[in-house]
């Protein structure tokens, strides 16, 4: 009997396939929706069988894919919100200082809006936006809805344990139509409230809560889990909202109000790259580190629109690659989507207001100004939780007395100035938490000093401590999949 002495076979293992980190896939289907909405563009609207103006096949499928990812985002925001909530409140027993917390975050998220509302009276000062534009008065139009000082005493008051209500939202349309659609809306600030007062309720009650605790902190590990693989459609999601805002609006509508769109575009560039960097650098903290941090979030919110739907990506950023403590930052961030707006609560009513009264021929005086300055610093909280730009700016109209009709004016090219100005609302929500938990001494630096936009995906769960069938954990499994 012979034995062979051939060396035994080696089994080469199948190469995975590397996919291209989250950020390129991002930028790539930015460059994709701008070319998919280019086309769309130029495919028109359908004309055969269809009502007039109906968005041709390429429109409505990109416009379906955006909002679909929105609604995603939006629908885990509730229960996100409030088991953090609650499960910060019940961590803040280790921390001594949250008085001091809250009020440092309320403080800055004064002083950067104090500072971008002034950048947005000096540029309008200094250009005339309401002297220099072709637009006609017969847009001027009422709005359907106004922003008023009670606001804030009302939407603290939650209507319900969910802080859900009806709402009537406004759509603009490419020829500057507006239209109204009815639907469930919540509250964030009220979801705030109520994980607040529940969390400290529980806190009072002492053992007997700690069940509710430790399921509270379960279902929010699951809902962390579910909001990973919804971040995991951004690209797509990015794709069809960008997609859609080139193909549904074009770029047209900017000529009659071209000075009043620049103005808009260079204060939010003026306020993200120069202010934020500036406060940054001044709390010994790296520019570069922040923006590869924070700009997964960023992004989002210019291609959403919507601080509340980007609210759970931008909590995200700020915990895993910036290194806020998650006790403070499920508080801040949250408070922040409703109440920190610098581009929508600062710098666009500012602009907006010296517009309609240089369009009407109405002069401001130093206390109008003065007054701009005042809604633009404490307007926002007035109007938490009855989101966008449309609100501040007719509070800012009504309490300096212009004509409300002046919103209509403007109403065509919103949507356009609306995605810079989400991008700065979302990179305020984050810096500040940033700054304040540098300030108190709580920011973990190792974890700033190596932000990168991958660790959005880490540390998702507790390592597994079992071994796969082919030789890697689950854990580095997931991390595997995040590069």
């Amino acid at each position: 009997m012979s034995t062979s002495n051939a060396p035994a076979r080696q089994v080469v293992p199948a190469r995975r396939v590397r996919m291209p980190s989250f950020s390129v896939q991002i930028i790539l289907a930015l460059v994709l929706g701008v070319l998919l909405g280019w086309i769309a563009l130029n495919m028109g609207t359908v004309a055969d069988g269809s009502p007039e103006g109906a968005p041709n096949w390429l429109t409505e499928t990109m416009s379906t894919i955006g909002s679909a990812f929105v609604g995603l985002l939006r629908a885990i925001v509730p229960p996100l919100v409030f088991t953090a909530i609650v499960a910060s409140i019940a961590n803040l027993r280790k921390v001594t200082n949250a008085a001091r917390l809250a009020g440092q975050t309320l403080l800055w998220f004064a002083i950067t809006a104090l500072v971008s509302v002034g950048i947005g009276i000096g540029l309008g000062v200094l250009t005339q936006p309401g002297v220099n534009t072709s637009i006609s008065a017969d847009q001027a139009a009422e709005p359907g809805r106004t922003g008023s000082w009670t606001d804030f005493l009302t939407s603290l008051l939650p209507a319900n344990f969910l802080g859900l209500g009806a709402s009537t939202n406004g759509a603009v349309g490419a020829d500057g139509s507006l239209t109204a659609s009815t639907g469930i809306n919540f509250n964030v600030l009220q979801i705030v409230v109520m994980g607040l007062v529940i969390g400290i309720a529980a806190l009072r009650v002492g053992a007997k809560a700690e069940p509710f605790l430790t399921f509270n902190r379960s279902a929010l590990e699951i809902i962390q889990k579910v909001l990973w693989w919804i971040i995991r459609l951004a690209p797509l999601g990015t794709l069809g909202l960008i997609g859609n805002a080139i193909a549904t609006y074009g770029w047209d509508l900017l000529a009659p109000l071209g000075i009043f769109t620049i103005d808009i575009y260079v204060g939010l560039v003026l306020v993200l790259f120069g202010l934020y960097p500036l406060l940054l650098k001044f709390h010994g903290l790296s520019v570069s580190r922040y923006f590869r941090g924070a700009w997964p979030a960023i992004q989002l919110g210019f291609v959403s629109r919507s601080s509340i739907g980007t609210l759970p990506v931008t909590q995200r950023v700020t915990e895993r690659n910036l290194g806020v403590p998650a006790e403070y930052a499920s508080f801040a961030v949250p408070l922040g989507s409703t109440t920190k707006m610098d581009g929508c609560a600062a710098i666009y009513p500012a602009v907006a207001a010296i517009f309609v009264a240089q369009f009407y021929g109405i002069d401001l005086s130093i206390t109008d100004y003065l007054l701009i300055a005042f809604v633009s610093v404490v307007g926002s909280s007035a109007t938490a939780g009855l989101t966008g730009a449309l609100v501040m700016l007719t509070l800012t109209l009504s309490t300096l007395g212009l004509p409300l009709a002046g919103v209509g004016l403007l109403l065509a090219i919103d949507p356009i100035l609306d995605m810079g100005r989400t991008a700065v609302n979302v990179a305020g929500q984050v810096l500040v938490p940033t700054i304040v938990a540098k300030r108190e001494g709580i920011l973990d630096l190792e974890q700033y000093a190596s932000a990168n936009s991958e660790d959005l995906f880490s540390e998702d769960v507790a390592p597994v401590q079992e071994t796969a069938d082919d030789g890697v954990s689950g854990r580095q499994e997931e991390l595997a999949l995040s590069r």
